[in-house]
């Protein structure tokens, strides 16, 4: 499993919106000049959390981004997923090894350490992330 950066981004730039919401819509300049995140795959990665109801953002002179819900609604799932797709196993080692024993036992060890991950990253709330 391997967290992308564009992940490690998405987590940055929700925490910080979190963490200044009492100041209203922030900026995705803020946010590009605070992380040193380039701005345009900035912007990307701030559409994707919007289109998976993370964030909403507000076009024109005044716009921004905020969160779409509380904080305790937010999972780190979902911003992971919301970024690099749904957390699944991909792997198809058994029927590729024509389902040796061996294969088969591997595919479910793996699949059971993606489930225990999207346990512990749907566990963790954004409200318990940014506290203090």
């Amino acid at each position: 499993m391997r967290i992308s950066r564009s992940t490690g981004y998405a987590l940055l730039a929700v925490g910080y919106i979190a963490q200044h919401q009492k100041e209203g819509i922030i900026l995705s300049q803020t946010i590009s000049k605070e992380y040193k995140i380039p701005l345009e795959y900035l912007l990307k990665i701030l559409q994707q959390l919007v289109r998976a109801n993370v964030l909403r953002s507000k076009r024109g002179p005044r716009g921004g981004f905020s969160l779409a819900k509380p904080t305790r609604r937010i999972t780190m799932l979902q911003i992971i997923e919301a970024v690099d797709g749904p957390m699944v196993s991909q792997l198809d080692l058994a029927r590729q090894a024509r389902r040796q024993s061996f294969a088969i036992r591997a595919e479910k060890t793996y699949e059971k350490a993606i489930a225990q991950a999207r346990s512990v990253f749907q566990k963790a709330k954004l409200s318990d992330l940014t506290r203090a």
